[in-house]
């Protein structure tokens, strides 16, 4: 028996504005998935690349993507090309903190991550920095730790291999995990161990033993701290002889270690345990917190087969019937919500000012905001880098502060320096619109999908405004409360989630 419609669901039936082509559900997934946020502007670059599967073949080749806005936007903060030297006579001279040039640079990352063209690039440059995570923090490796970051992005959309040498050997990741003072007489067995147990090939898969070749292999690499500040590699301080870590052996003879080390890096690389536990950890991020061991299997083979090149793997995924059946499974976290939103209401960011004068612009308030949300970028202190699953990023408190972001900066309240807001006249598409009509604009706009009933039910009790009621720009909605309507389309699951 089929019953009628309820008063109430008939009164909330949501209109249909005709705005651009919206793209299909997986295109959106897709694209949603591998970028901060689908925005009118993104769907149409990824119509005119001929559909979002072009698109993201496209991104997967960065360099043959024009980036000029967010390449200049670096120039933005001089301290970002200093030397490690100069940056900790700064420090001393008590001209900029070492964590004042680290909060730039979180600031820099969050601008190319809203401004970038090239968004696959920057969603696997965070994976990566978070996987191989060296914490902005810290009066040592801050002076290498820009350095260390366009490192990762270099490799970003390379081989596994040569982006794990590369961090592996990076004087960043020496200085946090100690092995730029450990010696042939005394290893330090920090790095040697995060990179079995974090890096590579995980828990279970190696014992103490392992642990201790394994320092003694990464021995020699050096950095002259709190001094010159220079990185070398000193053979005098590599540790030679026989070494074995799980199945690789190497008499190690030579005092110059750096070819075993790059063989060793290759056997962790190359190892099925690391294949699995990238897999998953791309699986993890790109697809559902619990994705199949069919998918993981598939996907570490994809892997191996490629010489553990990433461009294949991802897609791999992006083909899975998994990745096709995760739409919405995930939730933004801070970053990630804090990024879209600044995308979603096409905000104009301006170059903030030296000195105190420029503390309340707006590129410089955006690193106090997604503290708010919980974490700011390359602040998790631990090796294991920042979480990226759900669980860890619903709480009660996180979505609160989540839609108190989305609430002020629909009122265009904070920050108030340095930014410009489109005006509630300019979200309207018409001079004269009925309100049901402006709601399925906006989520168009915002979400890039259809309003629903429970959309326009939620926004009409938010604003006390009927579906049927015309809007214009005299209208109190317009005058004062088009906050609560942008706030209520960005509070949604739809606009949590990606």
């Amino acid at each position: 028996m089929t019953h009628a419609a309820s008063p109430a669901r008939r009164a909330y039936r949501p209109a249909r504005f005709p705005g651009a082509p919206l793209l299909g559900t997986q295109a959106r997934h897709l694209v949603g998935r591998f970028s901060y946020g689908v925005t009118p502007a993104l769907a149409a670059q990824v119509r005119a690349a001929g559909g979002a599967g072009r698109w993201f073949e496209k991104q997967l080749e960065p360099e043959r993507v024009a980036d000029r806005r967010a390449a200049g936007v670096r120039a933005w903060w001089s301290s970002l090309d200093r030397g490690p030297a100069e940056l900790w006579q700064r420090q001393e001279r008590e001209v900029e903190g070492g964590w004042e040039v680290m909060e730039d640079y979180a600031r820099w990352a969050l601008l190319r991550r809203i401004t970038s063209q090239r968004q696959v690039l920057e969603v696997m440059t965070e994976l990566w920095e978070n996987h191989l995570n060296v914490p902005a923090v810290g009066d040592a490796q801050f002076t290498y730790r820009v350095s260390y970051g366009d490192t990762i992005r270099r490799h970003a959309l390379g081989r596994f291999d040569e982006l794990l040498h590369a961090a592996i050997t990076h004087p960043a990741m020496g200085i946090f995990l100690d092995n730029a003072v450990s010696t042939a007489r005394h290893p330090n067995e920090n790095l040697g161990r995060e990179l079995l147990e974090l890096h590579t090939v995980g828990r279970g898969e190696y014992d103490e033993d392992d642990v201790k070749a394994s320092a003694r292999i990464l021995t020699g690499y050096r950095v002259d701290l709190w001094d010159s500040w220079e990185a070398t590699y000193s053979p005098r301080d590599h540790w030679t002889g026989p070494v074995r870590v799980m199945g690789f052996t190497d008499p190690n003879a030579d005092r110059d270690g750096r070819p075993v080390v790059r063989r060793y890096l290759s056997y962790l690389a190359h190892h099925p345990a690391t294949a699995r536990r990238v897999a998953r950890r791309l699986a993890v991020k790109l697809v559902r917190d619990d994705p199949p061991a069919a998918l993981v299997e598939r996907l570490a083979k994809v892997y191996l087969d490629n010489d553990t090149a990433i461009r294949p793997v991802l897609r791999a995924l992006v083909a899975s019937p998994e990745f096709k059946a995760s739409v919405g499974s995930k939730v933004r976290d801070p970053g990630e919500d804090l990024v879209a939103t600044y995308r979603a209401l096409r905000v104009d960011l301006a170059r903030p000012p030296a000195g105190p004068a420029g503390d309340e612009h707006a590129v410089r308030a955006m690193l106090w905001q997604v503290g708010n949300l919980g974490t700011s970028p390359f602040a998790w202190p631990r090796p294991d880098g920042q979480p990226i699953d759900n669980e860890s990023w619903s709480s009660p408190s996180r979505v609160i502060a989540s839609m108190d972001l989305h609430w002020v900066m629909a009122g265009g309240w904070w920050p108030k320096r340095g930014i410009t807001y489109r005006t509630p006249a300019q979200w309207l598409p018409r001079k004269r619109i009925r309100f049901d009509l402006l709601v399925d604009h906006l989520s168009q706009q915002l979400l890039h999908r259809r309003s629903t009933a429970r959309l326009l039910r939620a926004c009409c009790e938010a604003c006390d405004v009927r579906p049927d009621e015309v809007v214009s720009a005299d209208h109190g909605l317009v005058k004062w409360n088009f906050h609560r309507l942008l706030g209520t389309v960005l509070d949604t699951p739809a606009y949590m989630t990606r």
